[in-house]
């Protein structure tokens, strides 16, 4: 049986920051959804560009992860399994969205994406000059291209459709699929410094954020349920004025 690969922390401190970030933002909104601040999500340029930093740094390392775990070969078993753990959770995901949001529930979010992401990126593995190339071209499509055709729902999970469809978690196949071919080209290059920085990294307070990195999936699927039974336990509790 091959050995796994070692696991570099700052990869893992990397998305820890993320996961961080992805917390205090889901944190806000579910703020902003129990009317205890006013936070326009849907169409504040401060909300949307968060959220759009936030899931590039996901995606990039997801690249990153990809090409660190295969190369010293595609373990089949290894990524079959990590791919029965994703869809297992993105149809989870979808689940609870339906029972929340009915017609906005999450029909192809960020981890259907990163699921069928996991399994194209094995494609590119041995060829990061190529991802690089194929990822900014699909990021320059994505962003420039809207045709009504995709705007079926069947093909909607693409991206190029004319208008966001409504759903609470929206991460098309175009443009962010390029974002992972990037985080893919430069899985080499933080390998190394991951290997020059791993003895600074095992300090604290990077211990913390490595090990949040490790456990992103657990986390991202325990923490809304977790924020948002906090929040509306305080809107119930909560004095009347």
């Amino acid at each position: 049986m091959r050995a796994a690969p070692q696991r570099l922390l700052l990869i893992d401190a990397l998305r820890g920051i993320a996961i961080a970030m992805m917390v205090l933002f889901h944190f806000c909104f579910d703020l902003a959804y129990f009317r205890l601040v006013d936070f326009d999500f849907y169409r504040d340029p401060f909300w949307l560009n968060a959220r759009t930093l936030i899931l590039s740094s996901f995606l990039l390392l997801v690249g990153v992860s990809l090409v660190l775990a295969n190369r010293h070969g595609i373990d089949r078993r290894r990524n079959l399994m990590r791919l029965a753990r994703l869809v297992a959770a993105a149809l989870l995901v979808s689940a609870a969205t339906w029972w929340m949001f009915a017609d906005r529930f999450v029909f192809f979010g960020v981890l259907h994406f990163i699921a069928l992401a996991s399994v194209l990126g094995l494609l590119f593995v041995r060829r990061p000059w190529l991802g690089l190339v194929v990822g900014l071209a699909l990021i320059v499509l994505g962003n420039s291209v809207q045709l009504p055709w995709f705007d079926a729902p069947g093909r909607r999970w693409i991206g190029l459709m004319t208008h966001k469809p409504l759903t609470e978690d929206y991460v098309p196949l175009l443009p962010w699929f390029g974002v992972v071919l990037l985080g893919m080209s430069l899985g080499p290059l933080l390998q190394r410094w991951g290997r020059r920085l791993q003895p600074h990294i095992q300090r604290a307070p990077f211990v913390g954020l490595a090990a949040a990195g490790r456990h992103s999936l657990m986390i991202y699927l325990l923490h809304q349920p977790l924020l948002i039974a906090l929040v509306a336990g305080y809107v119930k509790l909560r004095p009347s004025s």
